[in-house]
């Protein structure tokens, strides 16, 4: 049969007596092997793109192993040149919480990377945003409509006076009320709001809209001190607060036109910024994957790993999360964390989160999608391993808890310790203080924040070819022996400073963004 491309099996170290076959549309029963770690296996099965062939004869109950990691036990014998897929195997257990290596793997001898810089709008309070936009904070769903008709009059009425505004962003959700916002966890949505509202790209300003009954009350939201002070009426009331059950609303367009006429004052104070020269260090990028496949951890998490390291010896702040996807991986991240209170940090957030899981009687393995099989992730114990390649390889300096912001000395490798739901990251991650963000994609999804430039890396060249206007970056030339992960790294590491700059992103362009989703474990009353 005549192959558009040699056959092609990938296999991550030399240990594993599973490889990935990389041939776009996957290889059919039948294809001999001719070279690489497969040479001279016959195909049994035909075998998808991304999925694992074995590689020598695997007994009922033995190992197997992908990134000389096991990733599951066989349920029966897999002869060699077998389709090695989720029905084959059993997950292995859970790593214990304790007896864990603690801080025990010595930094890399980096030496800092210096004389990188980007164009950013620098923050009173030291931070820096890579895009100058207004944000207007909800204390509940209720105003969700009203708060959309008036940003569509601001983007259409007065956006145009104020050309140095990026844009407007309203921070919708669906908290605020209904909710028991006293128990324990109700803290968690409560500050990831918060620090949104304080997010390096929206320059300080603070307005809010409120409707008035709720739970979330604006004070409690943005107490004194924690948000910044423009004028003498704001130390005196709290923040620019529109709340439309005030007598001083008769009719719908008089709230409209007052969220207008608050919107104005800090629209002047954005559109006298300017982008100034910022060095490498000032940037936050928060990393994450979803609709995630094999090639994840072969082409894009590499490249983003290896991006991370650039940015930490830039004096940069890098983060990563996803509890679930990197659970199984947990004794990488405690050997990393830079000292022994960062390892106990990573073990507090994740045993949290098993507690988490086990009150909604499931674990980690619930996370993997019927996607994520379906691309060669067979459970996930081996997603996890794809997974925690692109926090790199530098020593973890810090731990972060859902919704909590990082200080202003909070450099290097942070670990947010999130949910694995896409938009729940997202929004920790901004919670957190990034001002860039990097989604690695295998599947394909047409993600975006409206708070935040998201970059999109490609796992795979068919699907950077086929979505060649929502994927930023293309890490199947890895793969496809084009670039090399260092060729990668870097070329990532360049386009963020681009990004970062100005230039937009194909989720910019199409105005593509998801809604926030809060994170709260506490219940809905």
């Amino acid at each position: 049969m005549h192959l558009a491309s040699p056959a092609l099996a990938i296999r991550m170290h030399p240990h594993d007596n599973v490889a990935i076959i990389a041939n776009d549309g996957g290889l059919p029963a039948g294809t001999v092997m001719p070279d690489g770690p497969a040479a001279g296996i016959t195909l049994r099965d035909k075998v998808p793109q991304g999925h694992k062939v074995a590689l020598t004869d695997i007994a009922a109950g033995a190992v197997v192993l992908r990134y000389n990691v096991p990733v599951g036990f066989a349920r029966e014998a897999i002869a060699a040149g077998s389709w090695v897929h989720e029905r084959l195997l059993d997950i292995p257990p859970a790593r214990e919480l304790h007896g864990l290596p603690m801080a025990t793997k010595p930094a890399p001898a980096w030496e800092p990377l210096e004389g990188y810089t980007f164009e950013g709008y620098v923050n009173a309070d030291g931070s820096v945003g890579t895009r100058n936009l207004l944000a207007i904070t909800t204390t509940v769903q209720c105003v969700a409509g009203v708060l959309k008709v008036a940003v569509e009059r601001i983007e259409r009425e007065l956006l145009p006076f104020y050309p140095n505004v990026d844009g407007v962003v309203g921070l919708e959700h669906t908290y605020g009320c209904g909710v028991a916002i006293d128990a324990p966890g109700a803290e968690i949505p409560i500050r990831t709001l918060r620090n949104i509202s304080l997010n390096p790209n929206f320059g300080g300003e603070v307005m809010v809209v409120s409707l008035g009954c709720e739970k979330l009350q604006p004070a409690r939201l943005l107490p004194p001190g924690s948000f910044p002070i423009h004028d003498a009426r704001e130390t005196e009331q709290g923040p620019d607060l529109v709340r439309l059950q005030d007598d001083a609303h008769v009719g719908f367009m008089s709230m409209i036109d007052d969220v207008l006429a608050h919107a104005k004052p800090h629209l002047e104070r954005l559109n006298a910024r300017k982008r100034l020269t910022v060095p490498a260090s000032a940037l936050v990028v928060g990393v994450q994957c979803g609709g995630s496949d094999a090639f994840s951890g072969v082409t894009a998490n590499p490249a983003v790993g290896y991006m991370a390291d650039l940015i930490a010896r830039a004096g940069g702040t890098v983060m990563f999360s996803e509890n679930t996807e990197v659970r199984d991986a947990v004794e990488q991240l405690t050997s990393r964390a830079a000292t022994p209170q960062v390892a106990e940090d990573i073990v507090r957030e994740l045993g949290w989160y098993d507690h988490y899981l086990d009150r909604g009687r499931v674990d980690r393995t619930a996370n993997t999608t019927p996607g994520n099989k379906a691309g060669g992730l067979s459970n996930i114990a081996e997603k996890a391993m794809g997974s925690i390649i692109k926090s790199g390889s530098g020593a973890i300096a810090s731990v972060l808890a859902p919704g909590e912001k990082l200080k202003p000395d909070q450099k290097g490798l942070v670990f947010a310790a999130t949910p694995a739901s896409d938009f729940i990251c997202g929004t920790l991650q901004l919670a957190a203080g990034m001002n860039v963000h990097v989604f690695t994609t295998g599947r394909g999804t047409p993600y975006g924040l409206q708070a935040c430039p998201v970059v999109k890396v490609a796992t795979r060249s068919d699907l950077a070819r086929r979505w060649h206007d929502l994927m930023d970056f293309n890490a199947g030339q890895i793969a496809d022996g084009a670039m090399t992960i260092e060729d990668a790294g870097w070329a990532l590491f360049k386009q963020m400073l681009e990004v970062a700059s100005g230039k937009k992103t194909w989720a910019e362009q199409w105005r593509l963004h998801n809604a926030l989703v809060l994170f709260n474990p506490a219940p809905i009353t």
